[in-house]
Protein backbone atom coordinates (compact mmCIF):
# COMPACT_ATOMS: atom_id res chain seq x y z
CA UNK A 1 0.00 0.00 0.00
CA UNK A 2 0.91 4.08 -0.68
CA UNK A 3 -0.31 6.82 0.51
CA UNK A 4 -1.10 10.42 -1.43
CA UNK A 5 -2.93 13.33 -1.08
CA UNK A 6 -4.67 14.36 -4.43
CA UNK A 7 -6.39 17.43 -5.32
CA UNK A 8 -5.47 21.53 -5.53
CA UNK A 9 -3.07 22.90 -3.17
CA UNK A 10 -4.99 23.36 0.09
CA UNK A 11 -7.68 20.99 -0.77
CA UNK A 12 -5.78 18.03 -1.02
CA UNK A 13 -7.57 14.44 -0.15
CA UNK A 14 -6.03 11.86 1.68
CA UNK A 15 -5.69 8.34 -0.02
CA UNK A 16 -4.15 5.24 0.69
CA UNK A 17 -3.80 3.17 -3.14
CA UNK A 18 -2.77 -0.81 -4.05
CA UNK A 19 -1.64 0.74 -7.42
CA UNK A 20 -5.04 -0.28 -9.18
CA UNK A 21 -7.47 1.12 -6.45
CA UNK A 22 -7.64 4.49 -4.77
CA UNK A 23 -9.98 4.57 -1.55
CA UNK A 24 -10.95 7.81 0.24
CA UNK A 25 -9.07 8.10 4.11
CA UNK A 26 -11.80 10.99 5.16
CA UNK A 27 -13.77 8.45 6.99
CA UNK A 28 -10.16 7.88 8.92
CA UNK A 29 -8.82 11.25 8.97
CA UNK A 30 -9.06 14.97 7.81
CA UNK A 31 -5.25 14.48 6.68
CA UNK A 32 -1.79 12.47 6.59
CA UNK A 33 -0.62 14.42 9.33
CA UNK A 34 1.52 13.54 12.58
CA UNK A 35 -1.75 13.12 14.54
CA UNK A 36 -3.01 10.32 12.35
CA UNK A 37 0.84 9.44 11.92
CA UNK A 38 1.65 9.10 16.08
CA UNK A 39 -1.93 6.97 16.03
CA UNK A 40 -0.68 4.31 14.16
CA UNK A 41 -3.04 5.47 11.07
CA UNK A 42 -0.69 3.80 8.67
CA UNK A 43 -1.50 0.35 9.31
CA UNK A 44 -4.96 1.15 10.24
CA UNK A 45 -5.87 2.94 7.33
CA UNK A 46 -4.62 -0.31 5.18
CA UNK A 47 -6.14 -2.57 7.41
CA UNK A 48 -9.66 -0.49 6.65
CA UNK A 49 -9.00 -0.79 2.98
CA UNK A 50 -8.71 -4.12 2.43
CA UNK A 51 -11.76 -4.76 4.75
CA UNK A 52 -13.88 -2.71 2.33
CA UNK A 53 -14.37 -0.07 4.83
CA UNK A 54 -13.47 2.87 3.03
CA UNK A 55 -15.08 4.64 -0.13
CA UNK A 56 -13.04 4.00 -3.64
CA UNK A 57 -12.17 7.23 -5.57
CA UNK A 58 -11.38 7.78 -8.72
CA UNK A 59 -7.83 9.87 -9.13
CA UNK A 60 -8.08 10.10 -12.95
CA UNK A 61 -6.51 13.29 -13.58
CA UNK A 62 -6.04 14.80 -10.14
CA UNK A 63 -3.01 16.75 -8.91
CA UNK A 64 -0.82 14.86 -6.40
CA UNK A 65 0.27 16.62 -3.58
CA UNK A 66 2.75 16.13 -1.16
CA UNK A 67 2.04 12.84 0.16
CA UNK A 68 1.96 14.51 3.98
CA UNK A 69 0.32 17.65 5.05
CA UNK A 70 3.13 20.57 5.63
CA UNK A 71 5.36 19.22 8.71
CA UNK A 72 6.37 20.68 11.15
CA UNK A 73 10.35 20.69 10.14
CA UNK A 74 12.29 20.21 7.69
CA UNK A 75 15.46 18.85 8.19
CA UNK A 76 18.04 18.25 5.73
CA UNK A 77 21.48 16.31 6.39
CA UNK A 78 24.21 17.34 3.81
CA UNK A 79 26.90 15.64 1.75
CA UNK A 80 25.35 12.27 2.91
CA UNK A 81 27.18 10.67 0.36
CA UNK A 82 30.68 10.24 -0.30
CA UNK A 83 30.88 11.18 -3.82
CA UNK A 84 29.10 14.09 -3.81
CA UNK A 85 30.99 15.84 -1.19
CA UNK A 86 33.93 15.60 -2.84
CA UNK A 87 31.99 16.86 -6.16
CA UNK A 88 31.24 19.89 -3.83
CA UNK A 89 34.68 20.38 -2.47
CA UNK A 90 34.89 18.70 0.46
CA UNK A 91 36.23 15.35 2.25
CA UNK A 92 32.89 13.21 3.57
CA UNK A 93 32.10 13.76 7.21
CA UNK A 94 32.63 12.19 10.42
CA UNK A 95 29.16 12.87 11.87
CA UNK A 96 25.76 14.12 9.83
CA UNK A 97 26.13 17.92 8.64
CA UNK A 98 22.63 19.11 9.13
CA UNK A 99 20.87 22.16 7.84
CA UNK A 100 16.76 23.13 7.51
CA UNK A 101 14.29 24.29 4.98
CA UNK A 102 11.27 26.04 5.63
CA UNK A 103 8.67 23.93 5.80
CA UNK A 104 6.55 25.51 3.43
CA UNK A 105 9.22 24.69 0.68
CA UNK A 106 7.44 21.35 0.57
CA UNK A 107 5.09 21.34 -2.62
CA UNK A 108 3.53 18.53 -4.69
CA UNK A 109 6.45 16.22 -7.12
CA UNK A 110 5.26 17.43 -10.14
CA UNK A 111 4.39 21.04 -9.30
CA UNK A 112 6.22 23.92 -11.02
CA UNK A 113 9.54 25.05 -9.38
CA UNK A 114 10.59 28.81 -9.32
CA UNK A 115 13.88 29.90 -10.14
CA UNK A 116 14.68 32.92 -7.68
CA UNK A 117 14.89 36.75 -9.29
CA UNK A 118 18.55 37.10 -10.67
CA UNK A 119 19.41 32.97 -10.02
CA UNK A 120 21.97 31.44 -12.73
CA UNK A 121 23.06 28.47 -10.03
CA UNK A 122 19.39 26.68 -9.05
CA UNK A 123 20.57 22.88 -8.57
CA UNK A 124 18.42 19.59 -8.27
CA UNK A 125 18.95 16.94 -5.70
CA UNK A 126 17.05 13.86 -5.48
CA UNK A 127 16.92 12.34 -2.13
CA UNK A 128 15.72 9.82 0.02
CA UNK A 129 13.29 11.31 2.63
CA UNK A 130 11.78 9.98 5.87
CA UNK A 131 8.78 10.93 7.61
CA UNK A 132 8.60 10.03 11.61
CA UNK A 133 5.90 8.85 12.82
CA UNK A 134 6.72 8.86 16.75
CA UNK A 135 8.44 10.97 18.97
CA UNK A 136 12.01 10.44 19.02
CA UNK A 137 14.12 11.96 21.74
CA UNK A 138 17.65 10.59 23.08
CA UNK A 139 16.94 7.26 21.63
CA UNK A 140 19.39 4.64 22.80
CA UNK A 141 20.09 3.12 19.22
CA UNK A 142 20.12 3.45 15.19
CA UNK A 143 18.38 0.06 15.91
CA UNK A 144 15.57 1.30 18.50
CA UNK A 145 15.14 4.54 15.67
CA UNK A 146 13.72 2.73 12.97
CA UNK A 147 10.90 2.07 14.40
CA UNK A 148 10.19 5.93 14.68
CA UNK A 149 9.79 6.24 10.83
CA UNK A 150 6.50 6.12 9.11
CA UNK A 151 7.23 5.51 6.04
CA UNK A 152 9.56 6.78 2.83
CA UNK A 153 9.16 8.67 0.18
CA UNK A 154 11.11 10.94 -2.56
CA UNK A 155 12.02 14.82 -2.10
CA UNK A 156 13.99 17.13 -4.63
CA UNK A 157 15.78 19.21 -2.51
CA UNK A 158 16.49 22.36 -4.90
CA UNK A 159 19.44 24.65 -3.88
CA UNK A 160 20.67 28.18 -4.88
CA UNK A 161 23.93 27.25 -4.44
CA UNK A 162 25.05 31.13 -4.41
CA UNK A 163 22.75 32.29 -1.91
CA UNK A 164 24.07 28.85 0.17
CA UNK A 165 27.70 29.23 -0.75
CA UNK A 166 28.97 32.53 -1.39
CA UNK A 167 26.18 34.35 0.40
CA UNK A 168 25.47 32.01 3.42
CA UNK A 169 27.82 33.27 5.85
CA UNK A 170 28.10 29.02 6.71
CA UNK A 171 24.21 29.12 6.60
CA UNK A 172 22.95 26.95 4.25
CA UNK A 173 19.48 27.30 4.66
CA UNK A 174 19.92 30.83 3.09
CA UNK A 175 19.65 28.75 -0.40
CA UNK A 176 17.56 26.17 0.87
CA UNK A 177 14.40 28.11 1.78
CA UNK A 178 12.85 29.66 -1.61
CA UNK A 179 9.07 28.66 -2.42
CA UNK A 180 8.76 25.12 -4.36
CA UNK A 181 12.58 24.36 -2.78
CA UNK A 182 10.98 20.89 -1.91
CA UNK A 183 9.08 18.84 -4.54
CA UNK A 184 7.48 15.42 -2.25
CA UNK A 185 6.60 12.57 -3.50
CA UNK A 186 4.20 10.95 -5.12
CA UNK A 187 3.76 8.16 -2.38
CA UNK A 188 4.44 7.63 1.02
CA UNK A 189 5.35 4.15 1.64
CA UNK A 190 5.20 2.60 4.86
CA UNK A 191 8.63 1.76 6.92
CA UNK A 192 7.06 -2.15 6.74
CA UNK A 193 7.29 -2.44 3.14
CA UNK A 194 10.90 -0.47 2.62
CA UNK A 195 12.63 -1.47 5.21
CA UNK A 196 15.64 0.70 6.60
CA UNK A 197 15.14 2.48 2.84
CA UNK A 198 18.55 1.13 1.91
CA UNK A 199 19.14 -0.85 -1.54
CA UNK A 200 17.00 1.36 -3.43
CA UNK A 201 18.27 2.77 -6.79
CA UNK A 202 18.31 6.90 -6.63
CA UNK A 203 18.58 9.18 -10.02
CA UNK A 204 17.79 12.28 -12.07
CA UNK A 205 17.24 13.24 -15.17
CA UNK A 206 17.76 16.82 -16.51
CA UNK A 207 16.13 17.28 -20.14
CA UNK A 208 15.66 13.55 -20.57
CA UNK A 209 19.68 13.86 -19.65
CA UNK A 210 21.15 11.48 -17.24
CA UNK A 211 22.19 13.21 -13.97
CA UNK A 212 22.48 11.11 -11.11
CA UNK A 213 22.64 7.22 -10.51
CA UNK A 214 23.53 5.56 -7.17
CA UNK A 215 22.27 3.39 -4.53
CA UNK A 216 20.54 4.28 -1.25
CA UNK A 217 23.31 1.74 0.21
CA UNK A 218 25.78 4.35 -0.45
CA UNK A 219 25.07 6.61 2.39
CA UNK A 220 27.23 6.94 4.46
CA UNK A 221 25.20 7.59 7.48
CA UNK A 222 21.77 5.57 6.87
CA UNK A 223 18.60 6.63 8.06
CA UNK A 224 18.14 5.20 11.41
CA UNK A 225 21.65 6.40 11.87
CA UNK A 226 20.30 9.95 10.92
CA UNK A 227 17.34 9.75 13.21
CA UNK A 228 18.97 8.14 16.25
CA UNK A 229 22.06 11.09 15.96
CA UNK A 230 19.32 13.84 15.53
CA UNK A 231 17.41 12.43 18.35
CA UNK A 232 20.64 13.40 21.00
CA UNK A 233 20.12 16.84 20.26
CA UNK A 234 16.65 17.58 19.13
CA UNK A 235 13.17 16.17 19.82
CA UNK A 236 12.27 14.79 16.24
CA UNK A 237 7.89 15.13 15.94
CA UNK A 238 5.18 12.88 14.18
CA UNK A 239 5.02 14.31 10.60
CA UNK A 240 8.96 16.31 10.79
CA UNK A 241 10.43 15.15 7.43
CA UNK A 242 14.39 14.33 7.13
CA UNK A 243 15.94 14.71 3.48
CA UNK A 244 18.50 12.44 4.18
CA UNK A 245 21.11 13.57 1.15
CA UNK A 246 22.24 13.38 -2.77
CA UNK A 247 24.42 11.61 -4.50
CA UNK A 248 27.08 12.77 -6.85
CA UNK A 249 25.49 14.44 -10.29
CA UNK A 250 24.44 17.48 -9.78
CA UNK A 251 24.99 21.12 -11.59
CA UNK A 252 27.17 22.19 -8.77
CA UNK A 253 30.02 19.64 -9.89
CA UNK A 254 30.54 21.94 -12.94
CA UNK A 255 30.13 19.09 -15.15
CA UNK A 256 26.33 19.95 -15.80
CA UNK A 257 24.37 23.47 -16.39
CA UNK A 258 22.13 24.69 -13.86
CA UNK A 259 18.88 25.28 -13.91
CA UNK A 260 17.27 27.82 -16.22
CA UNK A 261 13.51 28.19 -16.95
CA UNK A 262 11.89 25.64 -19.31
CA UNK A 263 14.03 22.31 -18.39
CA UNK A 264 12.77 19.45 -16.88
CA UNK A 265 13.91 17.91 -13.90
CA UNK A 266 13.00 13.71 -13.61
CA UNK A 267 13.78 12.04 -10.48
CA UNK A 268 13.03 9.02 -8.50
CA UNK A 269 14.00 6.51 -5.76
CA UNK A 270 12.80 2.35 -6.40
CA UNK A 271 9.50 1.81 -5.25
CA UNK A 272 8.79 4.89 -3.76
CA UNK A 273 7.91 6.40 -7.30
CA UNK A 274 9.06 9.34 -9.68
CA UNK A 275 8.35 12.89 -10.18
CA UNK A 276 8.29 15.40 -12.81
CA UNK A 277 8.77 18.85 -12.39
CA UNK A 278 9.23 22.14 -14.78
CA UNK A 279 11.06 25.33 -13.84
CA UNK A 280 9.87 28.75 -14.47
CA UNK A 281 11.19 31.96 -13.49
CA UNK A 282 9.22 33.21 -9.97
CA UNK A 283 7.01 36.31 -10.95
Amino acid sequence: MRFQRLGEPGFEIPVVSDGETSWDLRPLTADIDGAFLAADGLAAAERAALAGELPVIDSTGMRIGAPIARPSAVICIGMNYAAHARESGSEPPTDIVVFYKHPNTVVGPNDTVLVPPGSVTTDWEVELAAVIGRRARYLASPAEALAHIAGFTVANDVSEREYQLQRSLGQWSKGKSFETFNPLGPWLVPTAQVGDGSGLGIWSRVNGEPRQSSTTSDLIFGVAEIVYRLSQFMVLEPGDLINTGTPEGVGLSGRFPYLAPGDVVELGIDGLGEQRTTVRAAD
